[in-house]
């Protein structure tokens, strides 16, 4: 063994988990100040513990004892928890979870932001903390992961096919999934039917190390009008097999709207530069708000909780306080969903994103809608929000921004001061990246307002929206 492997081996006994803290693990301190990141504790638990990896400022481990549970405990749900993760925190009652995540937003503005706060607007919590998600990935694997009990058990696996999630940080192993609480029954339905036919009829499952087999992944979208699409990936064409398991779905689910498949034979399974090839039914579903609809296809990005998307699209369009006569851009506006929904409470809205296909579904969209005082550009944002653009589309009133996890570029952040709009709202996923961008912006604006929202229970994500107005 090692020195480094030694010295990251270390044994702590009774030491209290304090607090909640980054990517869903839990902080103990012992009684010297030693910092502690664990995977499988709840603030307020007190436990024993055995590190595995020392780095500069802490240390991350495992708890070995429990001597006194927290009261901020539950029973999980699903039987996969603590193996899967995919739900980091259903250990924790909900209350707890939304007091951490609201927890995390304020500190993460005022301790790497440095910025002066109003009073927080509580986070608005999702109605439903299971069975939520519209959109779900499997992959099969001919070679599934067995389980720590499997293995010190010496239990004999007979089928070993899987049908499941990653393990995390694994790429070639696979956990199959007996249950998943994520999403609408209909989902599960159709993922167990899969499976079973699958097996009944020997279609070989994928085998990432080998490059063999032929069922690759497996995706499912159920929009909150009750249609559902279905996306199985092939690694090689097998036309007995991928038409036998087609015709299945196609005969046994009618609220399947949305029959497609895809055969891709490359190294990584994403299907962004894939021919989806559509089987039975519309290359679309359709989700409906206030309204409006919005065809969502294989590749459209759609926030994965409708209902508590519509909270968080109803935030900000508060937040941006509309009277009818304001020009608004929408920066980052993927499939231009918010730009269409406070479309009607705006004189124009302008909307930008980088991926060509999702400016696509956004125009189609505002068509499909007869949204007449929309426009949309499709561009890398910095190379787009210039001066030339501006002096085209309008000084804008009010600007929405909600870029991905790593924040704005900070081309796009000076742009913003140099137009200085009255107000700008910004809907993140990310509150660190997000105080880091705001840090940016506080000598020429003010936060008013600011509103967590939990998008996604049982985890430790959370959204956080921002009104800035001009100083």
């Amino acid at each position: 063994m090692s020195k480094r492997r030694r010295r990251a081996q270390k044994t702590f006994e009774n030491v209290p988990v304090v607090d909640a803290g980054a990517k869903g693990k839990s902080v103990a301190k012992t009684e010297d100040g030693a910092v502690i990141f664990l995977k499988n504790a709840v603030p307020g638990d007190v436990v024993d513990i055995k590190t595995f990896k020392k780095r500069k400022s802490f240390y991350e481990g495992e708890a070995t004892v429990f001597h006194e549970l927290s009261d901020r405990r539950t029973d999980p749900v699903c039987k996969h928890f603590g193996v899967c993760g995919g739900c980091k925190w259903q250990h924790m009652g909900y209350d707890s979870q939304l007091y951490f995540k609201q927890k995390e937003v304020k500190e993460n503005l005022t301790r790497l932001g440095h910025l002066e706060l109003p009073e927080i607007t509580p986070i608005a919590g999702s109605a439903q903390q299971y069975y939520y998600r519209n959109k779900m990935e499997f992959s099969f694997s001919s070679n599934r992961w067995l389980t720590r009990e499997e293995i010190e058990n010496d239990t004999t696996i007979e089928d070993k096919k899987a049908l499941g999630f990653h393990i995390p940080g694994m790429w070639d192993k696979i956990l199959h999934l007996d249950e998943c609480h994520l999403h609408p029954a209909i989902g599960e339905e159709i993922r167990l039917s899969v499976h079973a036919f699958a097996k009944a009829k020997s279609i070989s499952y994928f085998n990432p190390r080998e490059k063999t087999g032929v069922l690759r992944t497996l995706m499912l979208r159920m929009s909150s009008t009750g249609e559902v699409m279905v996306v199985i990936q092939f690694f090689k064409e097998d036309q007995e097999a991928r038409e036998a398991l087609l015709e299945h779905l196609k005969n046994e689910f009618d609220v399947i709207k949305s029959l497609q498949y895809v055969i891709n034979e490359k190294a990584n399974d994403t299907i962004y530069d894939q021919d989806v090839i559509c089987y039975a039914g519309r290359d679309y579903i359709l989700e409906e708000m206030e309204g409006l609809q919005f065809k969502v296809n294989a590749k459209s990005f759609y926030q994965t909780n409708s209902a508590q998307a519509y909270e968080l699209y109803k935030i900000t369009r508060d937040f941006a306080g509309l009277t009818g006569e304001e020009l608004v851009y929408d920066l980052y506006t993927g499939t231009g969903t918010i730009a269409q929904f406070v479309a009607k409470k705006a004189k124009h809205v302008v909307g930008i994103e980088a991926i060509p296909v999702a400016i696509e579904d956004a125009k189609a969209n505002a068509s499909h809608n007869n949204i007449e005082n929309t426009s949309f550009y499709a561009g890398d944002m910095k190379e787009v929000f210039t001066d030339e653009f501006i002096a085209s589309n309008g000084v804008p009133d009010v600007v929405i921004t909600d870029p991905p996890r790593d924040g704005m570029h900070k081309d796009v952040v000076a742009q913003l001061l140099k137009l200085a709009p009255q107000r700008i709202v910004y809907v993140s996923c990310n509150s660190a990246t997000q105080a880091r961008d705001l840090a940016l912006m506080k000598e020429e604006y003010q936060i008013v307002k600011y509103q967590p929202v939990d998008m996604f229970p049982q985890t430790h994500h959370v959204e956080n929206v921002v009104l800035l107005e001009k100083k």
